[in-house]
C-alpha cells in the first residue's frame, strides 16, 4: 500500500506539471467552458492509457532501440504541437458567443488530446523507467501493470478537471476581445514552444 500511494503522488506531480495536455485542457476551459473541455480531457487520458499499454509492448522497445522510430515520433508530435499553436494564435478570440461551440465539434477536440499525448514519446520511457519499480515480481504483473495504468489515467481525469474548472471561473473576466486575443497567443505560442522543445530535446 505504502508503494501504491508513493506511485500516487509521482504520478500526480508529474500530470500536474504543466506540459501541453494541461495547456490544452485550459484553452479548451477559456474556450468552451469546463463542460465543453471535458471531450479533450477524455482524450488525454485514453492517451495515456494507451501508452501505458504501449510502455510494456515490443514497441516500446523499438523506440528504445531505433533512432529512426523515436525521431519519427518526435518529429510527427512537434509539428503537431506548432500546428495547433499557430491555429490557436490565429483564431477569434470567441470566449463568450454562442458561435464558439461551432468552433471544433466535441469528437475533434476529443481526438486533440488523444494525438498529442500519442504523439510524444516521452511518457512512453517514462512509464518505462516508472513501473518497474512499483511492480512486484512476486505478484501477478498484468493485474499490477493494469492498476497502475489504470491509475494513472484516472489521475489525469481529475487533474485535468481541477485545471479545467480553475479555467473556467477565470472565463467570464476574460470575456473582452482583447483578452481573449491575448489569451490565444500566449496559449498559442506555449505550444509552439513546446513543439520546438520537443523537437529539439535529446532522447
Amino acid at each position: 500500500m505504502d508503494e501504491y500511494l508513493l506511485y500516487i503522488t509521482i504520478a500526480a506531480v508529474t500530470i500536474a506539471s504543466p506540459g501541453p495536455g494541461i495547456i490544452l485542457t485550459i484553452a479548451n476551459s477559456l474556450r468552451y467552458g469546463f463542460v465543453g473541455a471535458i471531450v479533450g480531457i477524455l482524450g488525454v487520458a485514453l492517451g495515456g492509457l494507451c501508452v501505458a499499454i504501449v510502455s510494456a509492448t515490443s514497441l516500446a522497445a523499438l523506440l528504445s532501440t531505433s533512432a529512426l522510430a523515436f525521431i519519427i515520433l518526435k518529429y510527427a508530435g512537434a509539428a503537431y504541437l506548432i500546428y495547433l499553436g499557430i491555429k490557436l494564435w490565429r483564431s477569434a478570440p470567441t470566449f463568450t458567443t454562442d458561435s464558439m461551440h461551432k468552433d471544433k465539434t466535441s469528437f475533434q477536440r476529443f481526438i486533440e488530446g488523444l494525438s498529442i499525448t500519442l504523439l510524444n514519446p516521452k511518457p512512453i520511457f517514462f512509464f518505462m523507467s516508472l513501473f518497474p519499480q512499483f511492480i512486484n515480481p512476486q505478484q501477478g504483473y498484468v493485474s499490477q501493470f493494469i492498476l497502475l495504468s489504470l491509475t494513472f489515467s484516472c489521475l489525469i481525469v481529475v487533474i485535468h478537471c481541477v485545471y479545467g474548472i480553475s479555467a473556467s471561473f477565470a472565463r467570464s473576466k476574460l470575456s473582452s476581445p482583447g483578452a481573449g486575443s491575448a489569451i490565444n497567443k500566449s496559449i498559442g505560442g506555449v505550444f509552439v514552444c513546446f513543439g520546438i522543445g520537443l523537437a529539439t530535446s535529446g532522447k
